[in-house]
């Protein structure tokens, strides 16, 4: 029940100064004044959802999965946007000048003066340019850090300029009760930011963490391991993911979403698998023991924790390990009865992490360039091999926890629904999204 319950909310808060223009506004004008209008609103509102569709809110990202919460967020800032557009273009042929004496309440004529148009044109322009940047980030070559910063800013300088807008130069959002909800909403978003940026971190300025190794695993692939510092660690399931700060201030923005490799059960100590692969990354081995570090989470649905199922399939692709790991070891800690097969795979043989560990009872591991002597799985995951592992009943009745590149995630996953796996039996998660 409760995604429907966020769904609902989500459209209440959404509709609700809509509903409010209607019943406060002035008598009908015609329908393309009335539809640009309408559009405007919807847009403003949705925008001002976006602060709180950004997945750093547990009771939503947790509640209905971190890979539906972004990718939400995604479709509605891009439909924010095309109604957005659309607004401007649909005053067309309406007549236009100052306040006339005839027209009080503004039912035929817009305001044409620049002190309350020019924050529309200003939110006009850039918030297109907000959501192509989003898009484009990694093909534009931007560092993490940066982007996360202008897009916050950005955002936020959005939300502000719309309020002006709305509230000088639309003809609903002057009237008192309007004006009054878009404030409270505005609040509300900045209020999100302040929250998660700012109450967070001081709220959160006690628990340190100190990393207490770091170790090699493959060529390109570390394992970070922080102990808590003065505290009892962190509550969290297998599987979750927590945004780890290693050596900078509690209110930098340097920090990044890492999934938990460890399990719950084996200690307060919490591991990380990490790839070379980002800015951040390529650094990881030059980390030192000691080194200070702070987690914000858990984060993420990614659990197998009390759901009845009988077996568990893990589908690890690369450095998507990582969760699954954290699972595959708090079953075995705790002896959980259920069957658990994993399959794993990866390019080389040089890139298979935690091999002594895994063994090869229950593990299937899959190489796309394998050596001449490869006992295992030649190839990706995709399709033919998710048949030949598991049986069409353990397709149906099975949990599916997949984690890997988009590609094989996708494939996988279609591929389960196609044989007749539940969509609720299917468990994926990804940090890239277009």
């Amino acid at each position: 029940m409760k995604p429907l319950f966020l769904i609902i909310a989500y459209l209440v808060a959404v509709a609700s100064p809509l509903v409010l223009s209607w019943c406060v506004g002035g008598p009908p004008r015609a329908i393309h004044q009335e539809l640009a209008s309408g559009f405007g609103i919807l847009a403003f509102a949705m925008i001002l959802m976006e602060f709180v569709l950004s997945g750093r809110f547990k009771s939503i990202s947790n509640g209905v999965g971190m890979d539906v919460t972004m990718r939400f967020h995604q479709v509605m800032a891009r439909t924010a946007l095309f109604f957005a557009l659309l607004h401007p273009f649909l005053y067309q042929g309406t007549p236009s000048g100052g306040a006339r004496p005839w027209d009080p309440t503004r039912q035929l004529t817009l305001t044409t003066d620049f002190a309350d148009l020019w924050s529309g044109v200003a939110g006009f322009v850039l918030l297109p340019s907000l959501v192509l940047l989003a898009i484009g980030r990694r093909q534009l070559g931007q560092k993490y850090e940066t982007w996360r910063l202008m897009h916050g800013v950005g955002a936020l300088l959005i939300a502000l300029l719309l309020l002006h807008h709305t509230v000088y130069a639309g003809r609903y959002g002057a009237q008192p009760y309007m004006a009054g909800l878009w404030v409270a909403m505005t609040g509300i978003a900045v209020g999100s930011l302040l929250f998660v940026y700012l109450i967070v971190p001081l709220r959160d300025r006690g628990r340190r963490w100190r990393v207490a190794c770091v170790n090699r695993l493959t060529p390109r692939q570390w394992e970070v391991t922080v102990a808590p510092a003065g505290h009892s660690g962190l509550d969290f399931k297998a599987g979750q993911f927590v945004w780890l700060n290693l050596g900078h201030s509690r209110f930098s923005l340097q920090e990044h979403p890492f999934s938990i490799s460890s399990a719950p059960a084996g200690g307060p100590e919490i591991s990380f698998m990490i790839k070379e692969l980002g800015d951040f990354t390529q650094t990881i081995g030059q980390i030192e023991t000691g080194t200070a570090a702070y987690l914000d989470g858990p984060y993420g649905s990614l659990s197998v924790e009390g759901r009845d199922a009988p077996g568990v399939a893990l589908i690890a692709g690369g450095v998507g390990l990582a969760p699954l790991l954290g699972i595959l070891r708090q079953m075995r800690l705790t002896g959980d009865t259920r069957k658990v097969r994993l399959v794993y795979g990866n390019r080389t043989v040089d890139q298979i992490a935690y091999a002594t560990e895994l063994g090869s009872e229950g593990v299937v591991y899959a190489l796309s360039e394998p050596p001449e002597n490869w006992g295992g799985e030649v190839g990706f995951i995709d399709a033919a091999l998710i048949d030949r592992v598991f049986s069409s009943d353990e397709i149906r009745e099975w949990i599916f926890v997949i984690c890997g590149p988009a590609i094989m995630m996708d494939i996988v996953e279609e591929h389960l629904i196609s044989r007749g796996t539940p969509a609720h039996r299917i468990l994926s998660e990804r940090f890239d999204y277009d």
